[in-house]
């Protein structure tokens, strides 16, 4: 469509600006955004809609549209709702780089600009596609009418012959088309996952290629909208939460039409994203009231009542309370401030959710609040079953993490890391401050080991590796030193192979015969190691204080 079509629509109410000369130009997509360089985010020729969040005083105008030309985009429109008129410096550059600008009514929504473009530039270049604003209007509806994202699919694959599926970041399914045939293993969807992690973190513009089985599959990234506030600062605050749009084709050699076509399908499918994020609100806010009560000291019976409040809404239908279990979890990122706990909420509702389950409807019985950095969820469990050895269980840390690592690694790219510590399940609301402290407690245990994925059970709290992670680096490091460096040292000079030595006699319990096997050594060679370890050391490896202090210099080296 052409951006004279725009000023004729009454119902968009858009004021022309500046760029009268320039109204022929045609308009190939729609994006919101507040980031001051929204640039990676650009593929040229879009309408973009902006608050003006980014604008802080007069000289950022100028570095903003400078960006947004180089990107090749189509026109500007600003909203007024905001700071009332559009500012002079605003309409100056614009004029000086002779971008079209339009002003957006106070009353106008930026939804109803954003739904009105898709359906001209869906409708212009593939005639079929006007039943997607259609299914996308039966998309935000309740009750049977509605279909997800699956409707869209679906367009795709009868009127394109496209197979697609939509992948959250951590690759689980979430829709596919009937198109597409079987669900996709959760193998593949990992590796698309992660693969577009890597590629938006590296500041690649999509989409992202990728050959994978023989198959090569074109990715897409969903992001909201524009009902949902646009005002990162960064990447890093939204690459962990954003879905994708994951098609088996290579769209390297798709033409524009086709290519537009594809934008206009990730932006409806992005509204289902918003409605999904906004049915969470009542989950995190109960998250949110319990965290404070927990956290306050607050009488048990109070927690209980608000317990009673959330279970119906997490556990429809449950006829009796239900055991909770809390899960703690940090993303940290190297290097410059990046607010982690908006970012380790979203992702924390995203790694809860059973790995095999499809759609978005599982993450309803979900809550997580934030507080700090930290995310906190509240995890209501129907039953816990007790095993043969009088263990209960319910979440297992590991379990948690092991299909996801692959693309939150890719996500994390180097200079970031999630930790993550689960409790066991309590009964009542009097057992949640417990509950609480023994997720940070396994989250800091976690965080004590190396990887940027990793997380610790309350199963390991009784262990000495409770204690690992609240010893200061520099005891720690003097602690180490003062044993192993001697014998570093020596393997250097001498490839004695001292430390392989000690950590196998440790291993095998001080047994002379287990360990000359272990290591394929006659047993006066291994007594010869060992005399020399205790030489070069001082220590005895025959007390049980010295194997000791051995063994937690190894673990903390």
């Amino acid at each position: 469509m052409r951006l004279r079509a725009l000023l004729d629509t009454d119902v968009l109410g858009l004021r022309l600006l500046g760029g009268e000369d320039e109204l022929d130009r045609s308009v190939r997509g729609v994006m919101t955004t507040d980031l001051r360089d929204p640039s990676r985010y650009l593929s040229g020729g879009e309408l973009v809609l902006t608050g003006l969040a980014w604008r802080r005083d007069a000289d950022d105008s100028e570095p903003f549209v400078r960006i947004l030309v180089q990107a090749g985009v189509a026109a500007l429109a600003a909203g007024e709702a905001e700071l009332g008129d559009v500012p002079e410096d605003l309409v100056l550059a614009c004029a000086r780089h002779r971008l079209p600008l339009f002003a957006v009514h106070e009353s106008v929504a930026f939804a109803t600009i954003t739904e009105h473009v898709v359906r001209q530039v869906s409708s212009e270049r593939a005639g079929d596609l006007a039943a997607v604003v259609d299914r996308h209007r039966r998309m935000m509806t309740s009750g049977p009418a509605g279909g997800g994202p699956d409707v869209v699919l679906d367009l795709l694959g009868t009127d394109l012959d496209l197979r697609a599926w939509v992948l959250s970041p951590t690759g689980r399914l979430i829709a596919g088309s009937k198109e597409a045939g079987p669900d996709l293993p959760a193998e593949t969807c990992a590796k698309l996952a992660a693969e577009h992690l890597s590629a938006t973190r590296t500041g690649r513009r999509g989409p992202h290629r990728i050959l994978l089985g023989g198959a090569t599959y074109s990715l897409f990234p969903i992001r909201s909208s524009g009902r949902t506030p646009q005002a990162a600062r960064d990447v890093r605050e939204t690459v962990l939460s954003d879905w994708l749009l994951a098609v088996e084709a290579d769209a390297g050699d798709w033409p524009e039409e086709r290519m537009d076509l594809l934008q206009g399908v990730t932006q409806l499918i992005a509204v289902e994203r918003d409605r999904r994020d906004a049915a969470r609100t009542v989950r995190r806010r109960l998250a949110q009231e319990v965290l404070e009560l927990v956290q306050t000291g607050a009488a048990p019976a109070e927690i209980a009542a608000r317990l009673r409040v959330a279970a119906p809404v997490l556990l429809p239908g449950l006829g009796t309370a239900p055991h909770w279990q809390v899960v703690v979890a940090r993303v940290e990122w190297d290097g410059e401030q990046v607010e982690g706990g908006p970012v380790a909420q979203s992702l924390l509702e995203e790694v809860l959710v059973d790995p095999q389950a499809t759609g978005p409807e599982p993450s309803d019985r979900i809550a997580v609040a934030h507080t700090g950095d930290e995310a906190i969820a509240l995890v209501p469990l129907p039953a816990v079953s007790t095993e043969h050895d009088g263990s209960e269980t319910g979440l297992l840390a590991d379990a948690l993490l092991k299909a996801v690592r692959e693309p939150l690694s890719a996500g994390l790219d180097g200079d970031g890391r999630l930790t993550l510590g689960v409790s066991a399940a309590v009964h009542s609301a009097e057992g949640l401050r417990g509950a609480l402290e023994e997720a940070r407690h396994a989250r800091r245990v976690a965080a004590a080991r190396p990887g940027r994925v990793c997380a610790a059970g309350h199963q390991e709290l009784a262990s000495h590796v409770l204690l690992l992670p609240f010893v200061p680096d520099d005891v720690r490091r003097a602690f180490t030193a003062r044993l192993l460096d001697p014998l570093t040292d020596y393997d250097r000079r001498h490839r004695a192979e001292l430390i392989p030595t000690l950590e196998a006699f440790l291993d095998c319990d001080g047994s002379w015969t287990r360990c000359a096997t272990r290591l394929h050594l006659h047993v006066n060679t291994l007594r010869y190691r060992v005399g020399r370890i205790e030489q070069l050391t001082g220590r005895d490896l025959s007390r049980l204080e010295d194997k000791l202090d051995f063994f937690l210099a190894l673990r903390m080296s």
